[in-house]
C-alpha cells in the first residue's frame, strides 16, 4: 500500500488509548505492534504510522479508511515550530500518496488545546528572511492540508489560536467542544495572519464577521463559533471526538470515489462563475458514471441491502 511501511509484529489488545507512537515512513519500523482499542462504541486496529510531534493512527476493522492525524506537542500546546511543520508536510504527504484513505481527522493528544499558533520563542530567534521562509512553508503546507482529495474534519477542544485556526480552517468540517476558543491575534502583534487565514474566515463565515476577528483578534467561544458557521457543530466539553468519528464513519460507508468527486466539484465550483462551476460538476459526474461502485450502488439499492464499495 503506497505511503505506508511494512508493518512488523503481531497485533494486541488493548483498552482505550490516545498516546500511540509510531515511525516515519523512511526510518525504520518501531517495535510497537499494532493496537486494539475501543473508539466509541467500536473497537478498530490501529497502525501506526508516523512518530514525533505530528503523528499518524490508520484505523482498520469497521473503520478502514480513517485516517487520524494528531499534533502532539505538549510541552509547547502544540505550537508550531520548524520540526512539527515538517511533521504535519510528511504526515500530508503520506495521506495524500494512500489510496485507501477515504477521511482523515485532524485532532490533538493535547489536553485543552488544539493548537496555540506560532512557536513564538522559536521565530524571535529568527531572521526576518527566515520568518517569511517559513510563514510561506506554514501556507503552502496548510494549502496541501485543504488539497486533500478526502474530506477532513478537525476536531477542537481548548484552544484553537493564530495558526492553529489556520490549520482548522484548511480542513473541510470542524467539530468544537463547548469551552474551545478561538481567535486570529496577529494584528496584536502588529502581523497579519499568513497561513491562509485572511483568505479562508471569510470565505467560511462572510467578509464582515471575518474583518472584525481579524482587526480586533477577538477571542470567541465555541458556542458562538457554531453560530457563525465557523464550525460545524459544538457539542459538550471532550466530546468533539466522538462527534467527529461518528461524521468520519458517515462519510466512510459512502462510495469512496463519489466523495472525492464531490469534494473537487465544490471547492472548483465555489472560484469560478455559475457556468463554469456547473461544467466542473458535469466532469466529476461523468468520471463516476463507468466505476464499479456505481453499479453496486444501483445493485445494493434495488435488493435492499447495504452496499461495499470497493473504490473502482
Amino acid at each position: 500500500m503506497r505511503g505506508f511501511p511494512a508493518l512488523i509484529g503481531r497485533s494486541i489488545f488493548r483498552s482505550s488509548s490516545h498516546d500511540l507512537r509510531s515511525t516515519h515512513p523512511t526510518a525504520a519500523v518501531a517495535a510497537a505492534p499494532p493496537l486494539l482499542r475501543r473508539i466509541g462504541s467500536r473497537r478498530a486496529l490501529i497502525i501506526q504510522t508516523l512518530s514525533g510531534p505530528v503523528r499518524i493512527e490508520r484505523l482498520s476493522d469497521s473503520d478502514s479508511g480513517i485516517i487520524e492525524l494528531k499534533l502532539d506537542r505538549p510541552e509547547a500546546k502544540n505550537a508550531i515550530g520548524k520540526e512539527m511543520l515538517r511533521g504535519l508536510q510528511n504526515a500530508i504527504e503520506t495521506i495524500g500518496n494512500d489510496s485507501s484513505a477515504n477521511v482523515v481527522v485532524v485532532s490533538s493528544s493535547v489536553p485543552k488545546v488544539f493548537c496555540a499558533g506560532a512557536d513564538l520563542k522559536e521565530r524571535k530567534l529568527m531572521s526576518a528572511s527566515e520568518v517569511q521562509q517559513f510563514v510561506n512553508s506554514l501556507r503552502s503546507t496548510f494549502s496541501s492540508l485543504e488539497a486533500l482529495s478526502v474530506p477532513t474534519v478537525a476536531v477542537i477542544e481548548g484552544a484553537a489560536l493564530g495558526g492553529g485556526l489556520e490549520m482548522a480552517l484548511s480542513c473541510d468540517l470542524r467539530v468544537c467542544g463547548e469551552e474551545s476558543t478561538f481567535s486570529l491575534p496577529e494584528t496584536g502583534l502588529a502581523i497579519i495572519p499568513g497561513a491562509g487565514g485572511t483568505q479562508r474566515l471569510p470565505r467560511i463565515v462572510g467578509r464582515s464577521a471575518a474583518k472584525e476577528l481579524i482587526f480586533t483578534g477577538r477571542r470567541i467561544s465555541g458556542k458562538e463559533a457554531v453560530s457563525m458557521g465557523l464550525v460545524n457543530y459544538c457539542v459538550p466539553a471532550g466530546e468533539a471526538h466522538h462527534k467527529a468519528l461518528q461524521i468520519a464513519r458517515d462519510i466512510n460507508q459512502k462510495g469512496p470515489l463519489a466523495i472525492r468527486m464531490a469534494k473537487q466539484a465544490i471547492n472548483k465550483g465555489l472560484e469560478v462563475d455559475m457556468p463554469s462551476a456547473l461544467d466542473a460538476e458535469e466532469e466529476c459526474y461523468d468520471q463516476l458514471l463507468e466505476t464499479q461502485d456505481r453499479l453496486e450502488g444501483l445493485a445494493a439499492f434495488a435488493e435492499k441491502r447495504k452496499p461495499s464499495y470497493l473504490g473502482k
